[in-house]
């Protein structure tokens, strides 16, 4: 292995910054040439190629999105694309590329791998909604950037006696809202694991309210509810006011988390490892704090299962 490509696609992630850092100091340190694609698949198509050096990366670590940017890329999911996209790397002598990114990034280089390249996937999705994996990176720093968020609207819900709706993203996996709520920043939680009608919801509020907690926080996985209607269910049903609050894309930047820069290091160096020992088609990861690789043909996004942690959620918000 001479030159070494490595590219971020889907959705920016705390985190992905660092990874990159740890590929390109990895395979500097078995003298390997990294090549810098631009813009994800879009710009591996379009040969959107620069060397990475030590002065590129020094100072990227600590920042959030991803310095090398990602794009959606339409032209890749033919079969066409995929073959011009191969043809391309060939032609400026790149056999190993590193992905990083969630599950449609993943699904890219495992065209690519069977193809003829060799490649190796790195998790990187704010929902950790990868099942092969505990956490994915720029999951950490989401959850803190939703736990101070959701500090600062407690403290004026508490102020007024007031209930908000607040919705954070996740897509189909309910984790972010989960361990917030873990973290205590929620009395009422609805998740695709565990999902209330807004009958339940106002069950539970009501329960909250006469006890005597009027500052109450009903916390939401994104895409189940349209939050509006919910708010004038909430309200007619209860006759109480109700705020809503979509955090919206303020969770996927930031500075990442420590833990998202150390797991991020940890994968981008075993990412190039394995390349070094002869393995694609393989995707990092992290189970009971050991790092792990797997088929990337067997990573898919899922409902979350984290039936132990909903146990223990029920305890506490009891």
């Amino acid at each position: 292995m001479i030159k070494l490509g490595v590219l971020t696609s889907g959705g920016d992630a705390p985190g992905m910054n660092a990874a990159i850092r740890a590929v390109v100091k990895t395979a500097n340190y078995y003298n390997i040439e990294v090549i810098g694609i631009e813009g994800g698949y879009q710009g591996l198509i379009e040969g959107k190629f620069h060397e990475l050096t030590s002065r590129d990366i020094d100072y990227i670590a600590d920042k959030g999105g991803t310095f090398l940017k990602t794009s959606r890329c339409p032209e890749f999911m033919k079969e066409s694309g995929r073959i011009k996209a191969l043809n391309v790397l060939k032609g400026h002598g790149i056999n190993d590329l590193v992905v990083i990114g969630g599950e449609g990034s993943f699904k890219g280089a495992q065209k690519l791998h069977e193809l003829g390249l060799n490649v190796i996937g790195i998790p990187a999705t704010i929902d950790n909604d990868l099942s092969y994996t505990d956490y994915s990176i720029g999951f950490d720093t989401t959850l803190n950037t939703i736990l101070e968020c959701l500090g600062k609207i407690k403290d004026t819900d508490l102020s007024h006696d007031k209930t908000t709706i607040v919705e954070v993203m996740g897509r189909y996996c309910g984790d972010l809202a989960l361990y917030s709520a873990l973290a205590g920043a929620g009395e009422i939680i609805s998740t695709p694991e565990r999902k209330l009608d807004f009958e339940e919801i106002c069950s539970k509020l009501n329960v909250k309210i006469k006890s005597g907690k009027k500052d109450n926080l009903i916390l939401i996985t994104e895409n189940m509810y349209n939050i509006q209607e919910l708010q004038k269910y909430v309200e007619d049903r209860l006759d109480i006011s109700v705020r809503t609050s979509i955090l919206g894309f303020i969770q996927r930047g930031g500075h990442p988390s420590a833990f998202d820069r150390i797991l991020a290091s940890k994968m981008g160096m075993k990412a190039v490892e394995l390349l070094l020992k002869g393995y694609s088609g393989r995707a990092v990861g992290i189970k009971e704090n050991d790092l792990i690789n797997v088929d990337i043909e067997k990573v898919h996004s899922r409902v979350s299962s984290n039936n132990d942690k909903y146990s223990l959620l029920d305890t506490i918000l009891a």
